[in-house]
């Protein structure tokens, strides 16, 4: 662990001040509600009571309106100020000078809801932003710490770290691996799933190559280290993920960019207005000055600041509505421009759990399905549990199963009614002497269609055989048929073999396959189809191999239901219900909200620009900006809720 973290400053996660701006909040309203309500009779008691000359009830709405300042706005005010040092003019300034100008005016209440309600938007965004590490530290825990190491002819305890390339390792069944390495005795299944995304376990013998993290199944593996705990494809994984959020260039926020220009011209114009006339036409000085404070409240930028964070939550929460939870309104102004949406296959497309497919009776002496149904449901084994399942399903009973036992890489058997049955792979039939020609034809014809298969086993003959295969979501066909209506080609990243991986995607209507991809691979794809001009791409996947490409691409999808914890925390949409409807669902709403937006950002400036052409024909008042100003926000902010009509 400290290889692959050394260099790295550690970073405090950063706590979301919730109570102090819901505090904030509440002061908020409190000003408004006795701003508004002022002149009601419920304060006629208060009316009176002026100590030092000062009414309790005029400056009652200003003080609350500090106090929500000053819990929900003081670290803008600073980041704003640091900035005016740094000579630039960013968010902070804009915000900064929006509650300023409303304070000037004296509309307090104003002032502090334009400051807390930008404070708690910043929140919700920035809520997930720091989490990314501890998700990372979850996907080292996956390697255990020690590993049982072969030393002078005797099994000792070792820390994992210690463990050099060449050693030899036990793994007992039931373990994790602890180091990438062959095997060098022993046959057992390995769920490979965290590392290359198979659905299915798989079968590992001698000379076979296993990696770190991944799960042992029924008998012990000898294995012979082959990289060292920070070298293992997991530990790469790891960097992987670091690398690829650092090569994803930032996209800086419209008002951010805006302000650059807007901002300064704004104060450059309201300076020059209040003194360039007195300067060189001797007006008067107290005419002018107020002529500039309307230049700088009728171009203060509170419309198109809060315009924009109400859109944004306003988006965030639709989707949060419909099962999309976003971690940041980037990402959903991101999406109106997906081209491309890449898919991992497994607990993605398909479910993720093997299901019984095909079941071809070959020989009819005996009840084969039932049989073989009862063998299953005594083992754990994913292809066991289908058939298992799918006889459960239809209702049967089954016989005792006495006697039962696993042979490892091969099978299970059992007694059942007095007769000895196996059910297991072709290594077994041909033990038993059973792999005949038109089992083999059958077997065959199954694998072409990416179809894991297990027969029924006699002590010479094969009985039934049946096909397991992952199955494709129900939702899955209609979520790329509607990617393709809205213009988005789709493309299958997967470590399963490219077999399945083609008949997964002619079922679907997906346009391209990339099969046989470790976790590096899918990268490598990202990053290659990312480089294309003009491409914007998303990535949909569930599992620790898709954490990567999961990071690299500029909006990662996570189905949140089945999916690992990293997968996750890597993403920047989590799907709640893993429903592949929503990846489109997604880049409609963010279209919706980006017209929204570019509406209420022309009708803003058209406002504006109005209001400052009447400031400077004399005709515009200190009330007249008051009403260019709030009323302008009020408007947007309505439109911008519309979004969660969406």
């Amino acid at each position: 662990g400290e290889a692959i973290t050394e260099g790295r400053e550690e970073e405090p996660a950063e706590k979301i001040p919730w109570v102090r701006l819901g505090i904030a909040l509440a002061f908020v309203l409190a000003a408004e509600g006795v701003h508004l309500t002022g002149g009601a009779a419920c304060w006629d008691w208060l009316r009176g009571f002026t100590p030092g000359g000062f009414s309790v009830l005029e400056w009652l709405p200003a003080l609350f309106a500090l106090f929500a300042v000053l819990l929900g706005g003081l670290e803008t005010y600073q980041e704003g100020i640091r900035a005016l040092f740094r000579g630039s003019l960013d968010m902070n300034v804009l915000m900064s000078a929006a509650v300023t100008g409303a304070a000037i005016l004296g509309d307090y209440p104003e002032a502090a809801a334009v400051m807390v309600l930008f404070a708690i938007s910043e929140a919700l965004e920035s809520r997930a932003m720091n989490r990314t590490r501890a998700a990372v530290e979850k996907l080292l825990s996956l390697a255990p710490d020690t590993a049982l190491v072969l030393d002078d002819g005797r099994w000792r305890e070792m820390d994992v770290q210690l463990v050099k390339p060449g050693a030899i390792i036990l793994v007992r069944p039931g373990e994790r691996i602890a180091c990438d390495g062959v095997v060098r005795q022993g046959r057992s299944s390995v769920n490979q799933a965290p590392i290359t995304g198979e659905s299915m376990p798989v079968d590992k013998a001698p000379g076979d190559t296993v990696f770190a993290g991944t799960l042992n199944g029924v008998a012990a593996l000898e294995i012979q280290v082959t990289a060292e705990a920070s070298d293992s494809t997991l530990a790469r994984i790891v960097r992987s993920v670091e690398e690829a959020r650092g090569a994803r260039a930032p996209i800086e926020r419209f008002v951010d960019a805006f302000s650059r220009w807007y901002t300064p011209a704004i104060f450059l114009l309201a300076v020059l207005a209040a003194l360039i006339p007195p300067l060189l036409f001797s007006s008067p000085w107290k005419a002018s000055i107020y002529t500039g404070l309307v230049i700088l409240v009728t171009g203060c930028p509170c419309a198109l600041v809060i315009s924009t964070a109400v859109s944004v939550v306003s988006g965030l929460a639709a989707a949060a509505h419909s099962g999309m939870l976003v971690k940041g309104g980037l990402f959903l102004e991101q999406g109106r421009r997906l081209s491309l949406i890449a898919l991992d296959k497994t607990g993605t497309i398909t479910s993720g759990i093997p299901c019984q497919t095909d079941c071809i009776l070959l020989d009819a002496s005996e009840p084969a399905e039932f049989l073989a149904a009862a063998l299953a449901s005594c083992s754990d084994h994913p292809v066991s549990a289908a058939i298992a399942r799918h006889a459960a399903e239809a209702g049967l009973i089954l016989p005792q199963v006495r006697e039962f036992g696993a042979i490892p890489g091969q099978g299970i058997c059992g007694i059942i009614n007095g007769k000895k049955y196996y059910l297991g792979n072709k290594v077994l039939a041909g033990r038993l002497g059973a792999d005949t020609p038109e089992l083999r034809r059958q077997r065959e014809a199954l694998e072409a269609q990416g179809r894991t298969t297990a027969a029924l086993y006699g002590e010479e003959k094969a009985f039934c055989l049946f096909g397991v295969a992952d199955a494709v979501r129900e939702s899955s066909r209609q979520a790329i048929r509607e990617l393709h209506e809205l213009g988005v080609k789709t493309v299958m990243l997967t470590g399963d073999n490219t077999l399945v991986a083609q008949r997964i995607a002619a079922e679907t209507g997906i346009d391209d396959v990339r099969g046989e991809l470790m976790p590096e691979d899918k990268l490598k794809e990202i990053s290659r189809l990312a480089a294309e001009p003009g491409a914007l791409i998303g990535m949909v996947g569930d599992g620790i191999n898709d954490a990567p490409a999961l990071a690299r691409a500029q909006i990662g999808f996570a189905m949140a239901r089945g999916g690992t914890d990293t997968a996750i925390e890597t993403a920047n949409v989590a799907l709640m219900d893993d429903d592949l409807r929503k990846v489109p669902r997604f880049i409609r709403l963010s279209r919706a909200m980006w017209g929204i937006m570019i509406q209420n950002i022309v009708f803003a400036l058209g406002i504006k620009s109005v209001f400052l052409a009447l400031t400077f024909a004399g005709q515009a008042t200190m009330w007249m900006a008051v009403f260019a100003d709030v009323g302008t926000t009020l408007i947007v902010v309505a439109n911008a809720l519309r979004i969660l009509k969406k």
